[in-house]
């Protein structure tokens, strides 16, 4: 008997489902710390007259999120003392790091970038971090709101993570950059640092929406985790201190990385990883200096945040919310190779922006088109690597995946501003260049698409 496939309006109704809310501010719980280490930092370090190279650099700190799949299997394991017994171990986990996130911008409060640049950096180090830990739990929380059998509502979970994280990073930027420019305005000399302080009260407000995400019991999470390290410690002969760090050691990193390769065998899992690592390269040079682009070609802090954050969130929201049932109709290796091409098409309407001059019709038309790129290829990344994973190892290999595509988009992209610096300002030509960086991860994708082991494609 053959299926009838859903119509649209049919594939519409999974987002109805109240645990796709709950999804929803998890998303955006994980994307605002982006306003804050991202666009804010960023703007805040131009107007304070710091060269594109040094705002490139900082960017740095966007390294943890690559490699925050180290200490995943610490968050999976160690339980937080008052926290987890109150508010469950993911809930815990969460509210530690958004306390982190809280005090590291009172810090900042009080600190002049052009007298403290190392000092405002580390504190941005120490928000990259908690952010990027809590990520990790964030995750796993989204994926446990939903039984493995729920194929349908494991997808649309996954467009209304991106969503909720977009809703986060945008709405978060339209706050910041609105608070910013009506404190410059009324004569505040340290706007930036007043600003922060309201952005603390938005963080407040979302731990306290996080007391109504339901944390599902896991009550034999903790017995497995040590019945694995018990079976590899027996095979490892004697039971001591070494050989239970070694058994502890390789059955949460070891494990899932051999599992890995296992499965799809060396070439094509090297050819996934190169895929994953390169993907989202070009969107995330052009993202890096995007903020400052826009101020450069003369776009006010308002102008930005009109086009660039509330305008594009709003388009965001629709077409990830779409993106989301074209990857469950058309399959998700289809929709990266859309996504990919969009991208390379949005980077050149940037660089005929740059060499036009100001226009608020291309800057929408460009500022819209990079926003369903990356609606789509932000839904397809995350229901491909879901895909990919092992279910004996989802937490570490959906944090190591996503850590190496994290990796493309920040260690690379840290050196955009030196770029720009490089062609003496001609973001004509830095756009273009941003287009070409898209190929290769799609080279990539051609060369494995027919033989990665998935249950959709």
């Amino acid at each position: 008997m053959i299926e009838k496939k859903q119509t649209w309006s049919e594939s519409l109704l999974v987002y109805k489902d109240i645990r796709m809310l709950r999804i929803l501010l998890l998303g955006a719980i994980s994307g605002f710390p982006w306003v804050l280490i991202a666009s804010s930092l960023s703007l805040w370090l131009k107007e304070e007259g710091l060269s594109r190279s040094t705002i490139g650099w900082a960017g740095l700190i966007f390294g943890v999120y690559a490699f925050n799949y180290l200490w995943a299997p610490i968050v999976d394991r160690i339980q937080i003392p008052l926290l987890t017994k109150k508010l469950g171990h993911r809930r815990g986990w969460i509210v530690l790091m958004q306390i982190a996130i809280l005090v590291s911008l009172v810090v900042w409060s009080f600190i002049n970038p052009t007298e403290n640049l190392a000092l405002l950096i580390s504190v941005g180090l120490i928000i990259a971090i908690a952010s990027a830990t809590q990520d990790i739990t964030v995750d796993a929380l989204r994926i446990e709101q939903i039984s493995a059998n729920e194929g349908k509502s494991m997808a649309a979970g996954a467009a209304m993570a991106v969503v909720g994280w977009w809703t986060g990073y945008k709405l978060g930027g339209v706050i910041a950059l609105f608070t910013a420019e009506y404190f410059q305005n009324i004569g505040i000399s340290d706007y930036w640092q007043t600003t922060f302080l309201v952005l603390g009260v938005v963080v407040i407000l979302m731990n306290i929406g996080l007391m109504f995400v339901h944390e599902p019991i896991d009550s034999d999470r903790e017995a497995k985790q040590k019945e694995t390290d018990k079976m590899i410690g027996e095979k490892l002969g004697s039971s001591n201190i070494f050989t239970n760090f070694i058994a502890y050691i390789t059955g949460t990193i070891g494990g899932p990385i051999i599992s890995f390769f296992k499965k799809n065998g060396y070439s094509i899992a090297i050819g996934i990883l190169g895929f994953v690592f390169l993907f989202k390269i070009g969107e995330a040079f052009l993202g890096r200096m995007s903020i400052v682009f826009y101020k450069e070609i003369g776009f006010s802090k308002g102008e930005i945040a009109i086009y660039s954050k509330t305008l594009g969130w709003i388009t965001t929201v629709v077409f990830t919310l779409l993106g989301g049932i074209f990857a469950m109709r058309s399959g998700t290796v289809k929709t990266m190779f859309v996504a990919g091409g969009f991208m390379a098409a949005t980077n050149l309407l940037f660089a005929l922006l740059a060499w036009t001059g100001k226009s608020d019709l291309l800057f929408a038309l460009a500022v819209i088109a990079d926003d369903i790129s990356a609606a789509f290829a932000t839904v397809a990344f995350v229901a491909f690597i879901s895909l990919l994973v092992d279910r004996t190892y989802t937490a570490t290999q959906y944090a190591l995946l996503a850590s190496i595509g994290t990796a493309g988009r920040t260690t690379l992209a840290s050196s955009s501003g030196a770029l720009v610096d490089w062609l003496n300002g001609d973001w004509g030509t830095f756009f273009i260049i941003t287009t070409i960086m898209v190929i290769p991860s799609l080279i990539c994708l051609w060369l494995i698409k027919d033989k990665i082991k998935i249950s959709a494609k």
